[in-house]
């Protein structure tokens, strides 16, 4: 047997309140950063839509006072992306613009007022062009593309998947439903704006300093764009005020920041300010959607068509994997027996679409549950009882390949309706108020990397020193979802400490080893997991020391209470600053690693590696509403979720993340949307993009269901992303019960509330949405899957 650990951490409720500080050492965050001679960056930023570059002329910004680095785009030739398949983006615009806000170019100077006055002395020559504002424009094309090197004009990504034949499926059909949805953009807000520093180390280092989620992904960029080698690049996460998905790419800042810095000899910094955080975005794609469902009368699914067009804005960033987001996660949930998804995700002269929380599942969950609810009515079932009818079983594998271990999907559901009340409410409160429900499944981490690599995902070293000081060093950031909390009490459960004994040191790409940054609720899941290993690996070294003085063997040691026990005569014990010394003195100097590589489970077909991951969260969630019939409001009265956690790591975190999930979730659902104007196709402001305050949050009862994942750290799995997904589907579904009208499109707003009032008053029909679907043929060569009993028969490899 292992040495026992335990000091009552795992699991725990206490919340850390010691602060960065004690935790990392570090307590800045980007935009308080300060070095001496410091130089200021501002970026010229184009005001088109769409435009060629003839001629840009920097003599006169150049020669200003204080001005002491001008840079275009012949300054950063290379283009880039997140991902190998779309580099399509260029630091400074290269040849053409191709959405208002892109820089242009970036100018140093000893503040920021004086770049800015030389960023007005720039003089740019444009011609301008026709720009595609809409899925529909994109898809006609008028004039010229937006990336000439695209193969079908507008479209970047098209994809066509079919498991088994849908046909089939449908033919076993009694029953059936087809919808158009629509999800609009909309943005992360966080409330720290992008902020970095870079620092010059010599002729030919450079340290960046960046509010950032990735710092991995985002040296191996910055060191390509400067053309230096990785090892002269240091990447430093700094504490982030927010992420939310939108500082997991790399950006124009970031790049900007580093090459003046060597250019100069001297530390430059950026700080972006709201405005330009509307332009950077990266953002929730808006998606138009159409679901076909067959069902038998007894609720059981017979098989499903869906498809999607993304508007991706104008560059690639992380819309290849998006566009398969939007149809991969469907079968976690529900199991289908036959499925067809076919995705178009399409560029518009707008910025940059990407990873918002949940990426690329919130607009098709959206949809499904609200479909789901129809199909209730319609066939006379409970909504959750067609739920569970459907549900996804435990330790089994869905029609795309993807397996599941853990599931704990079903106990969400009955634990909902039982608090909730769902049964006894759900049709009958009075006019006005009413209940939805709908449910979630989502990812613990991605099981593949963004670049071609066999390297582990997360690596973590732990070093014990003399006096029993313990350190957790971690690439992973902290982006507010508490990670640096979560190391410390996996490396003290093992080590029978406390987590306040525990310094995590995370986030430098120098000092610290790889992981592959805050996304994908990949953090607790896979560096945790590295965390567990190093602390395992540490708890053997020390043991093996104090067992050969207790003259017992090692795993007969007992660590908790900050001693290391005798576990056969626990009178017997050794302090654990003791033990630490004794170790060192055989052992030298006490350091450990771990490293998670998540299992291969990519699908056998192409694009069979977007989805796949090591184990699947399961969210069950009731909104009650009170719906004002006269002006349309929304009064979120109450919300009840239960979630799936595995195992709570500490359960005070999971419920602030499932809150925080929650208030996303809905925010989405009654406000956000980017909402460009129309005279100069400007982003949002936050005078007009609104997000949901203090004021609007109703109360939260959180349930969690712990399943204990085989595979999890101590059974944990995600939280951070999971629970947005039902809030806006269940919210749907509540106005409908209350107020008898189907709003098919987000946000809810209390204009389209009334006008779908009035038109079924009017006996038009209680609903508001998009009415059609583009009629365009998919430019993706279709790909037909063999179900997994099919596959499992005989067959190996994979298909293209």
């Amino acid at each position: 047997m292992a040495p026992k650990t335990g000091f009552a951490v795992i699991g725990g409720t206490e919340t850390r309140v010691d602060g960065l500080e004690k935790v990392t050492g570090r307590t800045r965050f980007a935009d308080d950063l300060s070095f001496p001679n410091m130089l200021y960056g501002r970026f010229l930023r184009s005001p088109h839509a769409h435009a060629r570059i003839r001629k840009i002329d920097v003599s006169r910004a150049a020669a200003m006072p204080g001005v002491h680095c001008v840079l275009t785009g012949r300054d950063f030739p290379i283009p880039f992306g997140p991902l190998p398949i779309s580099e399509d983006e260029y630091v400074l615009a290269f040849d053409k613009v191709t959405y208002v806000g892109e820089p242009v170019v970036a100018i140093a100077a000893i503040d920021e007022a004086t770049a800015d006055a030389a960023c007005r002395a720039v003089v740019v020559d444009y011609e301008e062009l026709d720009a595609y504002m809409t899925l529909e424009e994109a898809l006609e094309q008028r004039g010229e593309p937006i990336h000439t090197e695209h193969r079908f004009g507008n479209i970047h990504k098209a994809v066509s998947l079919e498991f088994g034949d849908v046909a089939q499926g449908f033919a076993e059909a009694e029953y059936f439903r087809e919808d158009v949805f629509f999800y609009q953009g909309n943005t992360h807000m966080p409330i720290e704006e992008h902020s970095c520093t870079g620092v010059p180390e010599g002729i030919d280092r450079v340290t960046l300093y960046s509010s950032t989620q990735n710092p991995h992904y985002g040296h191996r960029l910055i060191a390509k764009a400067l053309q230096l080698p990785g090892s002269r690049v240091r990447v430093v996460a700094t504490p982030a005020g927010g992420g939310f998905g939108g500082k997991c790419d790399t950006f124009s800042h970031e790049f900007a920041a580093c090459r003046m810095a060597l250019r100069t000899g001297r530390p430059v910094k950026f700080t972006l300010n709201r405005e330009e955080v509307f332009y950077t975005h990266r953002g929730r794609h808006p998606v138009l959607m159409w679901s076909k469902i067959g069902f038998r009368r007894n609720g059981r699914i017979t098989g499903m068509h869906f498809r999607s067009f993304l508007d991706g804005g104008a560059y690639g960033s992380l819309g290849v994997a998006t566009t398969y987001y939007t149809g991969a996660l469907q079968p976690c949930s529900y199991r289908i027996p036959y499925y067809k998804f076919e995705g178009t995700r399409l560029t518009t002269n707008k910025p940059v679409c990407g990873p918002k929380r949940g990426h690329g599942a919130p607009q098709p969950r959206a949809m499904i549950e609200v479909q789901m609810d129809k199909a209730a009515v319609d066939l006379g079932i409970d909504p959750a009882q067609l739920r569970l009818v459907n549900a996804i079983e435990p330790y089994s594998k869905t029609i795309n390949h993807f397996r599941v271990t853990s599931c704990g999907l079903k106990e969400c559901i009955e634990k909902v309706v039982e608090v909730s009340g769902f049964n006894d409410k759900w049709g009958r409160l009075p006019h006005g108020k009413g209940i939805g429900f709908a449910i979630s499944a989502y990812l613990s981490g991605a099981g593949t990397t963004q670049y071609p690599s066999n390297g582990p995902h997360s690596e973590v070293v732990v070093k014990v020193g003399r006096f029993g000081e313990v350190q957790c060093l971690t690439g992973s950031t902290d982006i507010g979802q508490g990670s640096m909390t979560v190391h410390a009490s996996i490396v003290a459960e093992v080590l029978g400490l406390h987590a306040s004994d525990v310094m995590v040191i995370n986030g430098d790409t120098a000092t610290t080893p790889i992981d592959l940054g805050s996304y994908s609720s990949r953090v607790t899941f896979m560096s945790g997991n590295a965390a567990l290993e190093a602390a395992r690996r540490m708890r053997d070294q020390i043991a093996a020391v104090v067992a050969a003085t207790f003259g017992i063997p090692a795993d007969c040691t007992e660590f908790r209470e900050h001693k290391v026990f005798n576990a056969v005569n626990p009178g017997q014990s050794m302090a654990w600053e003791d033990a630490c010394a004794l170790a060192e003195s055989k052992l030298g100097a006490l350091s450990s690693t771990g490293n998670y590589t998540p299992p291969d489970l990519d699908g056998p077909y192409k694009g069979g590696a977007v989805g796949p991951s090591p184990a699947y969260s399961y969210t069950a969630l009731a909104v009650q509403v009170d719906v004002d019939p006269e002006t349309g409001m929304i009064d979120v009265e109450k919300v009840w979720c239960a979630h799936d956690i595995g195992f709570p790591i500490n359960q005070t975190l999971v419920i602030g993340q499932v809150e925080g999930g929650i208030y996303m979730g809905l925010s989405e659902a009654l406000f956000e949307e980017m909402d460009y104007r129309k005279s100069r196709l400007e982003a949002p402001s936050m005078l007009d993009y609104k997000t949901i305050t203090v004021n609007e949050m109703p109360e939260i009862e959180t349930h969690l269901i712990c399943t204990h994942d085989p595979e999890g750290p101590f059974g944990a799995k995600e939280v951070g992303q999971g629970p947005l997904l039902p809030a806006i589907p269940a919210l749907l579904n509540a106005v409908y019960d209350a107020v008898g009208v189907r709003i098919d499109e987000v946000p809810c707003t209390p204009d389209k509330v009334l006008f779908a009032m009035e038109r079924k008053a009017d006996g038009r029909g209680g609903r508001i949405g998009p009415t059609a679907f583009p009629e365009h043929a998919t430019t993706a060569r279709a790909v037909r899957a063999p179900r997994p009993a099919e596959w499992e028969n005989g067959n190996e490899g994979r298909m293209n």
